[in-house]
């Protein structure tokens, strides 16, 4: 596996690809779990070549704390990414992707106002930015997103059709723990009270009822619980656990897999 850490070094290793070969993307902030894996997997059975970027991106924060205590550790992530078939790991600092006297953002107004865009605001604009900054640099055929982030994909379908970018946007069910939880970087901080008490959100949801939903979510801190439709319908819900904040979903179209209470399958996809 090549590790890129400038545009320049991912630019030259893609030039031999560029001859017809087919090149799967996969954005990433780091702390790799068999969700992301998962993604990976995907875009090697499906591709000649696998890019992963691996980039905390500060325009996705909107407090100086929450980056701060992302978890980071690149030399783990090199080794599973190389484990998982990735051809190029993409690690750039922030002064790479936005360069003294950056000014120019991409907004994806009405689908990155609600829900999360309520409760974090300009976090979509981050995600849409770094996104189309990804598509421009790599060129990618197909990139790969988890289905646990509903709102961020199809913010990133709406990019790509608004923008005419040529990029095929494939979006994988949601890879769960063993107690249902949705794999998360954030649950590493949860204590074991915290875990048993965000377990009611996985529960609520698979009743695929807002109205049951609440009541399973009684005396927890709830910010939103809503049927989204985002191609295709989901009920989204998002709790608070002290400082932690989880956010989940599940599919309202049922000839559409992707939620399940069974611990990952061999390959990781539930």
């Amino acid at each position: 596996m090549k590790h890129a850490k400038t545009i320049a070094e991912l630019q030259a290793s893609l030039v031999p690809l560029r001859g017809g070969a087919t090149v799967g993307l996969v954005p990433t902030m780091g702390a790799f779990h068999e969700g992301h894996l998962s993604l990976f997997r995907a875009a090697r059975e499906e591709c000649d070549a696998v890019v992963a970027s691996l980039f905390v991106n500060p325009a996705q924060f909107d407090k100086g704390t929450d980056l701060a205590a992302y978890p980071r550790d690149e030399a783990r992530d090199t080794r599973l990414a190389a484990a998982a078939g990735v051809d190029i790991l993409f690690a750039p600092t922030a002064e790479e992707l936005y360069p003294p006297g950056f000014q120019t953002w991409v907004e994806v107004e009405e689908l990155g106002w609600t829900l999360e865009g309520r409760f974090r605001p300009g976090h979509f604009r981050g995600v849409a930015t770094i996104c189309l900054k990804l598509f421009n640099i790599v060129q990618p055929d197909r990139a790969y997103f988890g289905q646990k982030d509903a709102q961020q994909a199809a913010i990133v379908r709406r990019l790509v059709r608004d923008l005419n970018i040529p990029v095929e946007i494939r979006v994988l069910p949601t890879v769960r723990d063993a107690d249902g939880l949705a794999l998360s970087s954030r649950n590493v901080r949860l204590s074991a009270e915290q875990r048993r008490q965000a377990q009611a959100l996985p529960l609520a949801l698979a009743t695929r009822d807002p109205n049951k939903a609440r009541e399973l979510l009684e005396g927890l801190e709830v910010d939103y619980l809503e049927v989204a439709d985002f191609e295709p319908r989901v009920l989204a819900g998002a709790i608070r656990l002290g400082d932690i904040r989880l956010i989940d979903n599940v599919l309202l179209e049922d000839a559409v897999p992707g939620f399940n209470l069974a611990p990952p399958t061999e390959k990781g996809v539930t």
